[in-house]
């Protein structure tokens, strides 16, 4: 790394609780806060932004009619800011509305006489000329699909309430859901799928009330006997918590009098939520949590890479100035993350007995992917739009983290041996990361306005 980026540490380092609390090493890795700070804010975050804005990323396919499976639903939030707003048809462009239907029909295995959108039907994120092998190599495809971990429960992207999304003008904000229903979506995903010893008698769910009498101490203690994959979960689930709280209070709409109203940042709020004082020590660990998960899916992009770093891989949207651009920006975030000295180590995972290894494996995927099914279950449309597609992309970032031996062992000339990602899990993985950076790149921002309002 250059040695002039380090230089920014004392501007970064500023009074308040963020910076007194919220330093030095993490749990359960090597890494330490400032330097994510820097590597984040300064190398990362400029590029991932430029590159969720471009059209391969910015269009995303959810089902947002699912109904919840585990309680009767309790109906669609009626505030105005809850809508999603689906892109029309004729918005979207022709490479990408063709990529994700009858990926192993008839018809794949049928290539003369076609047109590149055809062709780009059956790859989906890849666009490349099939040969008379089709038919075998989509078999191939499916069947590797059908056996791959999957930590997510998919939308079926061809049903009749899979709606295209258009991310940038459906910003992730405060929309005002609160109350029972949001609570019972947290509530769930914490108690019932966090992995909680029986001698734990205190919700884990921070939304929930706790005795006046705990200091938040005592209550981290039980982490400390979880093995470390047990840990982990709970620090994923935290951190993905963390990171929606900060874009919520980053973008929350303020009252300015005489009947106007912004989006703006509500740092009453973000102090509610994060000040060590007011959560009584909680707060500091929340944003740990969040540069853990940070951490992690940064792992995953670091995993990844080879199997876009082929020339084969296309971002294909029919635009061939634009996908290609777009295919150098993802790159040169591949390269920023190579640069980066303190990775954490997945290896330390599932390393133990291979019986209990891969029996704890599949309890976190069935956990995960759980969780997963539990995003129908919020009643703010937009909210479950940002929930299911960030709990996507974490999912995706656990998938490429247990697949490291296919992605080593990618062909470099086949596009459907061996291991694969859809349009949707690339969409989901990079936004995914991309909210992460945001919530980092804001908590600088909520440094810079606390010391101004002490």
């Amino acid at each position: 790394m250059r040695r002039g980026i380090w230089n920014f540490l004392p501007f970064l380092a500023l009074s308040g609780f963020l910076h007194s609390e919220l330093t030095g090493v993490l749990d359960d890795c090597y890494c330490d806060v400032e330097s994510i700070d820097v590597f984040n804010n300064f190398k990362i975050y400029p590029r991932i932004k430029k590159l969720t804005e471009r059209d391969y990323f910015r269009y995303y396919r959810v089902n947002l009619k699912r109904p919840c499976p585990f309680w009767p639903d309790d109906g669609q939030c009626a505030i105005k800011d809850c809508h999603v707003e689906p892109c029309p048809e004729s918005k979207i462009p022709v490479g990408i509305k063709s990529g994700n239907y009858n990926k192993y029909s008839q018809a794949a295995n049928t290539m003369s006489d076609v047109t590149e959108c055809e062709q780009a039907k059956e790859l989906g994120a890849i666009n490349s000329t099939l040969s008379n092998q089709s038919k075998e190599a989509f078999a191939d495809w499916a069947r590797h699909d059908d056996a791959q971990d999957h930590f997510c429960e998919l939308d079926d992207e061809t049903s009749p309430g899979a709606e295209y999304v258009d991310l940038l003008l459906n910003p992730e904000r405060y929309t005002g859901y609160k109350g029972p229903s949001a609570w019972r979506v947290w509530n769930s995903i914490y108690e019932e799928n966090c992995f909680k010893p029986r001698s734990v008698y205190r919700p884990l769910n921070p939304l929930a009330p706790s005795r006046g009498d705990d200091d938040g101490e005592g209550f981290y203690n039980w982490l400390e006997g979880l093995c470390l994959e047990k840990r982990v979960f709970y620090r994923l689930i935290s951190g993905l918590h963390s990171s929606i709280n900060i874009h919520l209070c980053a973008e929350y709409l303020l009252d300015e009098g005489w009947g106007q109203s912004v989006w703006a940042p509500n740092i009453q709020e973000f102090r509610h939520r994060f000040d060590t004082a007011e959560t009584k020590g909680e707060g500091t660990r929340r944003l740990k949590n969040l540069y853990f998960l940070y951490l992690i899916e940064l792992r995953a992009l670091y995993k990844v890479a080879p199997y876009f770093e082929r020339a084969i891989v296309n971002l294909y949207t029919g635009n061939t100035q634009e996908d290609g651009g777009t295919k150098d920006l993802l790159l040169q975030v591949f390269n920023e993350i190579k640069t980066f000295p303190m990775h954490f180590d997945e290896k330390s995972m599932f390393a133990g007995n291979k019986m209990e290894a891969k029996t704890l494996k599949e309890e976190f995927r069935l956990h995960f992917k759980n969780i997963s099914k539990i995003m129908d279950c919020v009643g703010c449309n937009k909210c479950r739009l940002w929930g299911k597609l960030q709990i996507q992309g974490l999912g995706t970032a656990l998938k490429i983290l247990f697949s490291e031996k296919e992605i080593k062992n990618l062909p470099e000339h086949s596009p459907s041996k061996g291991f694969q990602l859809t349009r949707q899990e690339i969409v989901a993985l990079l936004n995914g990361f991309g909210r992460l950076s945001t919530s980092i790149h804001q908590l600088h921002n909520f440094r810079l306005l606390l010391k101004e309002n002490r």
